[in-house]
């Protein structure tokens, strides 16, 4: 069949070919932003491995002087965790019980105690000899 002029459509066909032209558009812009996505990544890809050599570089200099280059706080405990692994260094064995009232007359906040010595028991840094009793590993 051959194109019609579009002064010879009908309502119903100058209506499906607006349709079939605002789905072809959408498409476009779909597109368009797909591939704006990927040239975003791409380049924070590349900032990324950037920001890591400069940093390396810098960590390496202060090594160099005899300093510790920080990559956070990687093996020290703080907060309640470390309380925790002090008062079962002193103590040995503890349960939850007694954990949470030596914390609380430190100050320490121990809202979510449990959640605390399961972190610490996945880690290896506490064993549990009971239900709710613990020492260190």
């Amino acid at each position: 069949m051959a194109k019609k002029d579009i002064q010879q459509m009908s309502a119903d066909e100058l209506y499906a070919l607006a349709q079939q032209k605002e789905k072809e558009e959408e498409a476009r812009e779909k597109e368009a932003l797909k591939s704006k996505i990927a040239e975003l990544r791409d380049k924070k890809k590349t900032l990324m491995a950037q920001h890591r050599k400069e940093l390396a570089t810098i960590d390496a200099e202060i090594r160099a002087l005899g300093g510790r280059s920080g990559g956070g706080r990687k093996g020290r405990q703080t907060g309640a965790s470390a309380a925790i692994l002090e008062l079962l260094g002193k103590k040995g064995e503890m349960d939850t019980r007694s954990i949470r009232s030596m914390l609380e007359s430190q100050g320490v906040s121990v809202s979510n105690l449990g959640q605390t010595m399961a972190y610490l028991k996945r880690n290896g840094k506490v064993k549990s000899t009971g239900r709710g009793v613990y020492k260190l590993a």
